[in-house]
């Protein structure tokens, strides 16, 4: 069968790579779909027999079903890791997914809050009384202050508040950590958090945010919390986590911050992906320069 040791991917995937929930979920809706075209189509689902003309099918029925390329792409993708997994194990002697190539993706500049309405956000506008409020503060301020993704943030440690050394320790993608520092502004509110924290009769003490149950915060709480405060804040369509992680890039770029630094602040792997906040800042530069150039 082709996905046979598809639990045991997972759990690789899980245990050894750190990867979500929402990821590992992707993953495995994936490499079923594929299987079940296999079945479907061709009338096997056996590893040896799987050349890269039966991917391409499977791909090309995705196009006329008017996929994204984007989506396509994460496709491709899983089935490449599985494949890679296999060969690691010595289940399989061959990759196909590598005969493939990409879609191209239409550039998509990040969207992100402007200084004035992220003030707005974090120093103007109203949040809830009582423990509830706090939480919900702190997740808007973290995700800005550090540019964490949404699932980093729900795993936030309190010990990962490094105290003396004004910075915190993100666990990232691929189970790669990195440092980022923070204000002693912050460091204050979290002590407080963590103190009025300690007064629920139920807590958590392991993970940094709680909801008032005393349980960790879920993923699908932090982003109903900035949807809602972003619906406050901006016009902007979009009003995820993602948009905080956005600006916190951005606004960092804006006030002569260097790429690499940013890169290095948002747990890239490569520049490539970072280099994309520099449209941003040349969207930025053209405005400038209209506005003050004698023949801008």
């Amino acid at each position: 069968m082709f996905n046979e040791r598809l639990t045991d991917f997972l759990q690789y995937l899980r245990f050894e790579k750190r990867y979500s929930p929402h990821t590992l979920l992707a993953y495995q809706k994936d490499i079923e779909q594929f299987d079940r075209f296999l079945t479907t189509e061709f009338a096997f689902n056996e590893l040896k027999l799987v050349s890269h003309f039966h991917i391409r099918g499977w791909l090309a029925g995705m196009k006329g079903d008017k996929q994204t390329a984007r989506t396509i792409n994460r496709k491709i993708s899983s089935l490449n890791s599985y494949y890679k997994y296999l060969l690691k194990h010595g289940v399989t002697e061959k990759n196909p997914v590598r005969q493939l190539h990409a879609q191209r993706l239409p550039e998509r500049l990040p969207i992100y809050l402007k200084e004035k309405e992220t003030e707005h956000l974090l120093e103007e506008l109203q949040f809830e009384d009582g423990f509830k409020g706090f939480t919900d503060r702190l997740i808007c301020e973290l995700l800005y202050a550090t540019g964490m993704r949404r699932n980093e943030l729900q795993q936030l440690k309190e010990k990962d508040i490094e105290w003396s050394l004004n910075q915190v320790r993100v666990l990232g993608k691929g189970n790669k950590e990195r440092l980022v520092p923070v204000s002693a502004a912050l460091l204050d509110a979290l002590r407080d958090y963590i103190q009025e924290k300690g007064k629920l009769e139920v807590h958590n003490d392991i993970y940094l945010l709680n909801l008032e149950s005393g349980e960790q915060v879920y993923a699908g709480y932090i982003y109903r919390v900035v949807k809602k405060y972003l619906g406050e804040t901006t016009t902007l369509q979009k009003k995820s986590p993602h948009v905080l992680r956005h600006t916190f890039a951005t606004h960092l770029l804006n006030n002569g911050a260097n790429i690499q630094a940013i890169k290095d602040l948002l747990g890239h792997s490569s520049l490539a992906a970072t280099q994309i906040y520099t449209h941003n800042n040349i969207d930025k530069l053209k405005e400038i320069h209209k506005q003050n150039h004698p023949r801008g």
